[in-house]
């Protein structure tokens, strides 16, 4: 390397102490010379009582010591020069090693050689006073024997690190004009001077927000991630490790499985708006807000684009501001990130950012998350050259971002094909086909439900993805979704199958078509294109109307278990709410947990809600009717199945019932429905004496299957008090109770000879 170059930071910084050490030393000839030649009347060394005081004064002989470097290198014209001639060759040498450095510094800088404080000078705008000032506050972070000196020339041992006044004594003092020269410089160190705007120094003793004393007498520290910086280590700073992390990103355009549009979009961006150059002054700095649900791909997407860019990412969570919270001035925090963002150089991903955008639901926390938002944008402003906001709720900036290029993406959940390749890519051996059809999953539930379902096969001594049963993936899967639905809704567990359900030809067709649209929709939606013709309604809705105890919850159940999906029962009389507003909020809960794992959501006593919109008379009427078409909204936009219960069709209105895809009739059953219930309503394992004559029960007994399983199950418990076999004596008390139940009287022409049996009974 050229002697007229520095190979490194490290040599460039040398140069700067000694230009700092010769200015001290001036100081302490200055200080000497004041003082006269016994000095400051500092305790001398060979005096009786100097042990006593050591350690509370410092010696000019320890001063001596620390100044040797430089005093060698003076040039002297006898052995013992004066004081003053040595103050007279101080400033010649200052003046031409300041050169030196000066033309070496240029021929490093045009060489391309890093050298960090220039660097930090031309990131933060720093002139020539401020990088001394820094210089100044680093050196005993290098050498203590600056603090030493530091006390020495402040008359304080106590008085380790340098003061405002020290400062402006060693930068200020040989100009023609010091006292002006001073107070030009005393704007160095403003709230709003680079130093201090960009925390790379602080004041330090009392209250850092309101140090005591004068501006002069105020104490100076650098901060420690500008001191690592400078010394060439640029490790994150440590404050910010909470709640940021910083990739070094791995991600290529090649490996995001997105829908072909989006990734054309983005991939034609990235080569039109983003070069090698993109920090140079002319192009517009970019703000991106991606939206779209956890795993969407809005990362993946930054990382990619940054790996081309060759920036690191710097991912922060917004979703919980704890720490800053904590942090007696937030704004110092947010500070400290972004000036991060400028030093890695990197990029900056905000997660969850929608958070911080939400309406206000408690006055205070909305006010901190508006508080955060407006801080975020404002340093996003200021600081930033590439940012990416993300989010899974809309979001409009709305006056923000004027001065920077502003562009929002929406990140759907992946389509049939998309989710097959994204099981295919992230959990390959499985059934993708199955996984991709039975779960609405992003990328980021495709890959923690695969290692979830990797952990649960190490219990049965599987490993790796290929070692995983499908019931280790179903119940991986379904972990990642409908965490919070089971607060809102009833999981039913699918135990009937096509044999347990006794209904008319017609009603079993139907309800057979319901679950082939279920079966084949993947492959009608994905492979024959019928996605990208139909905006809504992708989803199937159903009407199952009948009296109580017909069977429309086992149907559902049924169909859940045929197809392998959930199936969650929601009693609506228990989301309507007469407060206004708050059937809509319970409403959208549900339809929110239910959408990541295509969920059947089993809507019983519809009756609750929807009844036929008559003539508005007052305002709560109006809001039925907002209700009711909050509802459809929902059910439209939802691409999971959704079931409507109801005993009274006639009650419903007839536009409501026309965008049902499927209504299905389940009439009270006739005698010949009846005998088949009977007959099939007993498990294989239930002692059942044969001479049970079930057509009697069909024929007498005018019930629905509901109250038929009643009865069933009631008998087996007398029977197993009896320690018998199910028989007649069994049922007939057990229907004697269901209509006492129903609020029916026991008849003798319902009962004919059995009726003996329920006489008398009532101790049994």
């Amino acid at each position: 390397m050229n002697k007229g170059t520095y190979n490194n930071g490290g040599e460039h910084l040398a140069d700067e102490l000694i230009k700092l050490d010769i200015r001290l030393h001036l100081q302490v000839l200055a200080l000497r010379e004041a003082a006269g030649a016994g000095g400051r009347g500092a305790e001398p060394q060979d005096s009786p009582g100097a042990h006593l005081f050591r350690g509370l004064y410092i010696s000019e002989e320890d001063i001596d010591r620390v100044t040797a470097r430089v005093s060698r290198d003076i040039p002297k014209e006898n052995e013992n020069p004066s004081t003053s001639l040595e103050k007279n060759s101080l400033p010649d040498q200052l003046k031409k090693h300041g050169e030196t450095v000066s033309l070496k510094i240029e021929n490093s800088l045009n060489a391309g050689i890093h050298l960090p404080l220039f660097h930090l000078s031309s990131i933060f705008h720093l002139n020539s006073i401020e990088r001394e000032i820094l210089i100044i506050c680093l050196a005993p972070e290098l050498d203590l024997k600056y603090e030493k000196l530091y006390a020495y020339l402040q008359d304080d041992v106590t008085l380790k690190q340098p003061t405002v006044n020290l400062a402006l004594e060693l930068l200020c003092g040989g100009s023609d004009n010091p006292a002006e020269e001073k107070t030009r410089a005393r704007a160095c160190f403003f709230d709003r001077s680079p130093l201090f705007k960009y925390r790379l120094l602080k004041f330090t003793g009392g209250d850092e927000q309101s140090p005591p004393g004068t501006l002069l007498s105020r104490r100076l520290k650098i901060d420690d991630r500008i001191a690592n910086f400078l010394l060439g280590f640029n490790v994150m700073d440590s404050s910010l490790s909470s709640f940021t992390k910083l990739l070094e990103p791995t991600r290529e355009w090649t490996s995001l499985v997105l829908e072909d549009d989006l990734k054309e979009r983005l991939t034609r961006l990235a080569a039109e708006y983003f070069d090698n150059d993109f920090q140079r002054g002319d192009k517009k700095r970019l703000v991106f807000y991606l939206q779209g649900p956890y795993g969407a791909g809005k990362k993946s997407m930054a990382e990619a684009l940054c790996r081309q860019l060759r920036l690191p990412l710097m991912v922060v969570d917004t979703g919980d501001f704890s720490q800053l919270n904590n942090d007696r001035n937030p704004a110092e925090a947010i500070t400290r990130l972004f000036r991060e963002t400028l030093l890695q150089p990197a990029a900056i991903y905000f997660e969850a950012f929608d958070r911080l955008s939400a309406p206000v639901q408690v006055q205070e926390e909305g006010g901190k998350a508006a508080l955060f938002r407006k801080m975020i944008i404002g340093a996003v402003e200021e600081f930033s050259f590439l940012t990416f906001l993300a989010g899974e709720k809309e979001w409009q900036p709305q006056g923000s971002f004027q001065t920077l290029a502003f562009v929002k993406i929406r990140f759907p959940v992946p389509s049939y094909p998309l989710r097959k390749r994204l099981w295919e890519q992230l959990a390959p051996g499985i059934n993708s086909d199955g996984m991709a059809a039975k779960f609405n999953f992003t990328g980021g539930q495709v890959r923690d439900a695969a290692a979830e379902a990797t952990n649960l096969a190490m219990m049965h001594g599987g490993q790796g993805v290929a070692g995983v049963a499908d019931e280790d993936l179903f119940r991986a899967c379904r972990a990642q979704s409908n965490r919070k639905l089971s607060e809102m809704a009833q999981k039913i567990e699918p135990l009937y199958t096509w044999p347990d359900i006794v209904l008319p030809t017609d009603t079993m067709d139907q309800l057979k078509e319901i679950r082939n649209c279920l079966k084949y929709r993947h492959l009608v939606y994905g492979d024959w294109g019928f996605a990208k013709k139909i905006s809504l309604g992708k989803g199937l809705n159903a009407l199952f109307s009948g009296p109580s105890g017909t069977g429309k919850t086992m149907a559902a159940e049924v169909i859940a278990g045929e197809v392998g999906l959930e199936l969650y029962k929601i009693d609506l009389s228990c989301v309507v709410s007469k407060y206004i507003g708050e059937t809509e909020k319970n409403l959208a809960g549900i339809f929110k947990e239910a959408e990541t794992a295509n969920a059947i959501l089993f809507f019983d006593e519809a009756d609750a809600l929807f009844g036929k919109r008559s003539e508005v008379k007052d305002s709560h009427d109006r809001y039925a009717n907002i209700e009711i078409g909050y509802l459809l909204q929902r059910m439209e936009e939802y691409e999971g199945v959704t079931i409507l219960a109801t005993n009274m069709k006639n009650n419903m209105d007839e536009a409501f019932v026309r965008r049902m895809h499927f209504a299905v009739d389940f009439p009270f059953p006739d005698e010949d429905s009846r005998l088949r219930i009977w007959k099939n309503i007993f498990p294989a394992q239930t002692p059942v004496d044969k001479g049970i004559d079930f057509d009697f029960f069909s024929k007498n007994f005018n019930i629905p299957g509901g109250n038929i399983k009643n009865i069933a199950l009631a008998a087996a418990f007398y029977a197993a008090d009896d320690g018998l076999s199910v028989k007649t004596e069994h049922l007939i008390l057990a229907c004697k109770r269901e209509f006492q139940k129903m609020g029916k009287l026991c008849l003798k022409s319902d009962f004919g000879d059995y009726y003996h049996l329920i006489q008398g009974q009532d101790s049994l």
